[in-house]
């Protein structure tokens, strides 16, 4: 570990799909003694590769990952288990004095670990829980999102309209206390020592890279990969499943829609859920530190990093 005199360092490396985050991490970690711990939310799911762009096992053979290829498809992965699986690695990765570097565009996910979060203490109410299900077969997903943004649209904006199980679950809160959704999430004092790392790209130059890593994706197989994964059984209805470009490519393959158009609304709705990233980690968060993705971004953000500067500590996270 380089010399931090901090206790529990973790660093945060945050920024939009594309902008080159993985790369960065890489190179970080091997040079600084680390390891990464994805916030991904889609890398968790072994047989999505090509659509998540996962990190290749090569370059995981460099630098070791952690929560990447840990459940199936089908498997629930909630906030709080990620929470609880992010702390232990971390914990591990600290405890064999190197240095944990939490990585990824999921801002839910990241904020959780690093402001720790609590689940509102209200217990499932699985026959409300059936009722919503319902409801939303019947008005769809988006329209039962569109519901939730009326009644708590602090919850709603934190939520991407295809994740129906927490859609479900916030209106579920909501119906059985009275309260909104967002105005339960609790806080509790952070036990790391943190430094947030943004990484920012021009407009035009991010939604070209974004463009080519569809492109990319679509000439390495992507096809392929959905086909084998319904193939194998799982369903399209899966919340894995409805994920930016699955879901497109599901829909091409179920002859829904061309190749083009399934092209065309995969490069659309990333731009939208980038606009939607943002809203997480503002350019103008005083406690992040931006850095504009050049050929010399490696080498300025590690100097940084060993300088020991824009460490936020523990007492100081409620809030941020």
């Amino acid at each position: 570990m380089p010399s931090i005199n901090y206790p529990n360092p973790l660093i945060v490396l945050v920024g939009p799909t594309a902008v080159g985050k993985t790369e960065l991490a890489i190179q970080l970690a091997k040079q600084l003694n680390g390891e990464i711990v994805s916030a991904d939310s889609r890398l968790f799911y072994r047989g999505m590769d090509i659509g998540t762009a996962k990190p290749s096992l090569a370059d995981r053979q460099i630098v070791p990952h952690h929560l990447v290829d840990v459940a199936e498809p089908d498997d629930v992965w909630s906030l709080v288990v990620f929470q609880n699986a992010a702390r232990q690695a971390i914990l591990d990765i600290q405890s064999r004095r190197k240095l944990p570097f939490l990585v990824g565009g999921t801002g839910q996910y990241i904020r959780s670990v690093i402001e720790g979060w609590q689940a509102p203490p209200q217990q499932p109410d699985y026959r409300m829980r059936v009722a919503l299900e319902k409801w939303a077969g019947e008005i769809g997903s988006l329209e039962l999102h569109r519901r939730l943004s009326l009644v708590d649209p602090v919850a709603a904006a934190s939520i991407d309209y295809s994740n129906l199980r927490r859609t479900v679950r916030a209106l579920e809160v909501i119906f059985c206390t009275g309260r909104r959704f967002s105005e339960q999430r609790r806080k509790s004092i952070s036990p790391y020592s943190l430094l947030l790392i943004g990484l920012i790209r021009s407009r035009t130059d991010l939604h070209t890279r974004i463009d080519q890593r569809i492109d990319m994706m679509l000439e390495m197989g992507f096809a392929d990969e959905v086909r084998n994964l319904l193939d194998k059984g799982y369903s399209p209805q899966l919340p894995t499943l409805s994920a930016i470009g699955y879901r497109e490519m599901i829909s091409y393959i179920k002859g829904e829609m061309t190749l083009e158009e399934a092209v065309i609304q995969m490069k659309r709705m990333t731009r939208q859920f980038v606009r939607r990233q943002a809203n997480w980690f503002k350019i103008n968060d005083p406690h992040i530190h931006w850095f504009d993705a050049n050929e010399n971004t490696n080498a300025e953000i590690e100097a940084f990093i060993q300088s020991g500067q824009g460490w936020i500590m523990p007492e100081n996270l409620i809030g941020i």
